[in-house]
């Protein structure tokens, strides 16, 4: 019996096709920033100094400065090796040990950090370059004491004669998604400043735990870019937010180890009801800020969406939801390289889903059609005069009901039409109508959701219509400006009250009123789908 040879061979990746490969791993500007601050809040830094600046040519350069502990040349080395050593520090906000790598060279092809561990020690510098690996063929990382005059001079600005960090970004080809004509012209300054903008808004939210000197659940530190603070950004907005759900739920780990990771549901106001037009400008409502805010070490990793559970659809946009953890749970919840993605496990996803997020699902529709029915009939005011006016010039012309009220306190009336004769039937009398609204008018709701109902106002045949009904809010508000599909709409809800008067008895009255909430029924049903306005302002505005 023969034993087969077993070959041990080492096979050392191709430098260049690695590099060039790790570059298209799918970073957004905004959360490869990110990766590197998570490096700087690692190393205990109290200050982050960013600068993002263009030259006449178009040529783009990125620093990230920290006043961190800093790294000597065996740290240095480690931080730039493509899978770095496991930090001692399990709870660090770095985890793979690529972050640093492939989040700089998506953007850049030319990596560089300069560090010192002490205030009292030469400057070292270690740079990634792709020209350079390209053209050895070689894991050739560029280390000198030789360091850019201005990541020099910027980390004496922010850790003076001090230990700390500075990562600078230059050959950057992948920053914008177009070529301006005028590299670096009026409108490339423009989108370097739209990309600052935007990523100011994603800093203060990511790191919101760290930058609010009043949250106690992460130490203080201070971001800027370009000499301005971020501010952080609190999605929850608790000074005026309700909380409305919350567990904290232990977790056995493999093992036997206990971990727990807690979810809270926040329900914001309405626009109408902040305090000052600050504070709902701050709220950022709308229907994509919606959904899981997920956590991990107090530092956002994942925002703004239901995972798969429901859509995003305008009624639940008051509601918001943490869902924090720490680094104990990582391998249960699958955090991917970028750390912007999460994965539950099925249990979770249903109890998320089928229990916890149930009652303030229910209660955030419950707030927002009730702000959308006051809004809706803010928004109907004055908007069916016309059709009143139409109806009236034509009532006269039309062969009604005769009806003779006996007691307006009770309804009581007599109708006379020519499917039954005269009886005695009760019926809806309003007694002061709106100015402008005899024959057609709004109202906020009516009996069991109905959308319309046939009343008598001043002796004349009306129609009263329910503001809060989805068919109005659907296919009426959108249409408010447009004066004859109104009349037309109108013109139809008042023929089919004025006809059941006309054709109704004794004993078909009820009838027609079922009739009245079927079809009131339907029409909710078929407008379900129907394009919503993405908030109340839509609404009101």
């Amino acid at each position: 019996m023969s034993t087969a040879t077993v070959e041990s061979v080492e096979l050392l990746p191709d430098p260049r096709r690695l590099m060039e490969g790790l570059r298209d791993t799918g970073y957004q500007l905004n959360t490869a920033i990110a990766d590197i601050v998570d490096n700087s809040i690692a190393a205990e830094a109290t200050l982050v100094e960013l600068f993002l600046d263009m030259d006449f040519r178009g040529n783009i350069r990125i620093a990230i400065a920290d006043n961190g502990i800093g790294m000597d040349r065996e740290g240095l080395l480690n931080a730039m090796k493509y899978g770095s050593d496991r930090r001692a520090n399990p709870a660090s906000l770095g985890k793979f040990g690529l972050g640093l790598k492939t989040a700089s060279t998506a953007f850049c092809q030319c990596l560089s950090v300069i560090s010192r561990n002490k205030g009292d020690v030469p400057l070292l510098s270690a740079s990634w370059d792709l020209d350079h690996v390209i053209k050895t063929g070689r894991w050739e990382l560029l280390l000198t004491e030789k360091v850019d005059a201005g990541a020099a001079a910027l980390l004496e600005k922010v850790a003076p004669s001090a230990s700390g960090t500075v990562v600078l970004w230059t050959k950057i080809d992948r920053l914008f998604d177009r070529e301006y004509k005028n590299a670096g012209g009026a409108q490339a300054q423009n989108g370097l400043q739209r990309k600052v903008s935007s990523l100011a808004e994603h800093l203060g939210a990511v790191y919101q735990r760290f930058l609010d000197t009043g949250d106690s659940r992460a130490r203080n530190v201070v971001i800027k870019i370009n000499k301005a603070l971020v501010l952080p950004w609190d999605p929850f907005q608790v000074s005026v937010s309700d909380l409305v759900a919350k567990e904290d739920v232990p977790t056995e780990l493999n093992g036997g180890a206990n971990a727990n990771f807690s979810v809270r549901a926040y329900i914001l106001p309405r626009s109408t009801e902040y305090p000052t037009p600050e504070d709902e400008e701050k709220a950022k409502l709308g229907n994509t800020r919606q959904g899981l805010y997920i956590y991990r070490e107090n530092r956002l990793i994942h925002e703004a969406d239901w995972l798969g559970m429901f859509t995003k659809e305008p009624h639940g946009s008051l509601l918001r939801v943490e869902f924090s953890f720490d680094h104990h749970l990582d391998e249960a919840f699958h955090i991917d390289i970028k750390k912007s993605q999460i994965i539950l496990n099925e249990t979770l996803w249903v109890w998320l889903r089928d229990e916890f997020l149930t009652a303030p699902r229910r209660e955030a529709n419950n707030r927002y059609r009730s702000g959308q029915r006051a809004a809706a009939f803010k928004k109907a005011e004055g908007s069916h005069i016309t059709s009143n006016r139409n109806i009236a010039a034509k009532e006269g012309e039309i062969n009604l009901a005769e009806i003779s009220v006996s007691n307006p306190e009770t309804g009581e009336a007599e109708v006379t039409n020519r499917i039954s004769g005269s009886f005695k039937l009760k019926l809806n009398i309003n007694k002061q109508p709106k100015s402008g609204e005899v024959y057609v008018q709004t109202v906020e709701s009516l009996t069991d959701g109905a959308l319309y109902e046939p009343t008598l106002t001043n002796g004349h045949q009306s129609v009263r219509i329910n503001t809060g009904h989805p068919y109005y809010h659907k296919v009426y508000v959108p249409n408010l400006s447009r004066n004859v599909t109104i009349q037309g709409m109108d013109a139809l809800l008042w023929a089919l009250g004025a006809a059941e008067l006309s054709s109704t008895s004794p004993n078909t009255h009820r009838h027609f009123e079922e009739m009245r909430f079927e079809l009131s029924r339907i029409l909710r049903k078929l407008v379900e789908d129907l394009p919503d306005p993405e908030s109340e302002q839509d609404v009101a505005g």
